[in-house]
């Protein structure tokens, strides 16, 4: 199966907290409390999602310590998105990152295959593709605007990583011409990225986090 690309190496991950579904994954996890951020709680189940969501995407998933950060992360933005009234994503929308999911798959039959295997519904995954676009779209309101990007970057980055890049795979490059939005509007991420870092780092020195998830969870 071909591996999604993450746009945003922190924010393709930022997924939706939600609770374990009835049924047999019920049966297999008592749900607990597994940290509070100020007058709110993360569950086990919460991680459990993320997990499943990251075998199904990238075929492996992080250990549930980094998932929880990763979740802490998750719900400072959407604190400040909701804060910020950023709309949320239209069903148009949703269905428009639901076909980019599907098309980073072999085939629709592999989608479904990897997608049942993880456990997740095709509910779960609109539901966890709704979030991401959400929290995206504010990170891109708040700080797209204060990126710069000059052309001696785009130069440097054609030279430097599209052309090898494309060599490497046998493929014929495309001029700088031809490339220069999807290079330029890769540079605003990659702003966007550092910049969102930053905020996220001050932002959790300013919340109060206690973090009650066991080494060995099951």
């Amino acid at each position: 199966m071909k591996r999604a690309c993450r746009l945003r190496p922190i924010y393709c991950m930022l997924i939706l907290c939600v609770l374990v579904q009835p049924g047999s994954h019920a049966q297999q996890v008592i749900d607990r409390i597994v940290a509070r951020i100020e007058n709110d709680v993360i569950l086990l189940s919460d991680v459990r999602l993320l997990s499943r969501y990251q075998l199904f995407v990238d075929g492996k998933s992080e250990s549930d310590a980094e998932i929880l950060d990763r979740l802490i992360d998750q719900w400072i933005v959407r604190n400040e998105a909701n804060v910020a009234r950023t709309p949320k994503p239209s069903e148009a929308e949703i269905d428009r990152g639901l076909q980019r999911l599907q098309q980073s798959f072999d085939s629709k039959d592999d989608y479904e295959a990897r997608r049942k295997l993880a456990g997740l519904s095709e509910a779960d995954v609109r539901r966890l593709i709704a979030d991401q676009l959400h929290l995206n779209n504010y990170l891109d309101t708040r700080f797209r605007a204060s990126v710069q990007v000059n052309e001696q970057a785009i130069e440097a980055f054609y030279q430097n990583a599209l052309l090898p890049r494309a060599k490497a795979r046998g493929q014929n490059p495309p001029s700088l011409d031809a490339a220069h939005d999807y290079v330029q509007e890769a540079l605003v991420q990659a702003g966007i990225n550092e910049q969102a870092d930053r905020w996220l780092n001050e932002s959790r020195a300013r919340i109060h986090v206690t973090k009650m998830l066991g080494e060995n969870e099951s």
